[in-house]
């Protein structure tokens, strides 16, 4: 059975607490970062990170993907064409996306 670290840290009279060096360090915690409070029906309780859209583990690798491709091949770069902004706003230019809107069920 894995053992489970313990770390322990003090209410002020205000209510508030540091977050132990060990849950920073497992959770990957800096300061100004936000933490979520889980409570199950049992009365245990949970601490989670708040991670932003910024913070996606896939968005983060896709983007190292990007930075070490054009490290490697800097001459692929290119500057935008306009035509291309063009072809673009033709191939959709009047559509409407609503991203807060529920998935169809043929989307889903």
């Amino acid at each position: 059975m894995t053992a489970f670290a313990q770390d322990v840290s003090k209410l002020t009279d205000r209510y508030q607490t540091t977050v132990p060096a060990g849950v920073r360090k497992q959770l990957k915690l800096g300061k100004g970062d936000q933490i979520r409070y889980c409570t199950e029906p049992s009365g245990r309780v949970y601490i989670e990170p708040v991670r932003s859209d910024e913070d996606d583990p896939a968005l983060g690798a896709f983007l190292d993907f990007v930075e070490a491709d054009i490290k490697a091949h800097p001459d692929r770069i290119r500057a935008f064409d306009g035509a291309l902004h063009d072809r673009l706003a033709a191939l959709v230019g009047d559509v409407d996306v609503d991203l807060d809107a529920p998935l169809s069920l043929e989307d889903e």
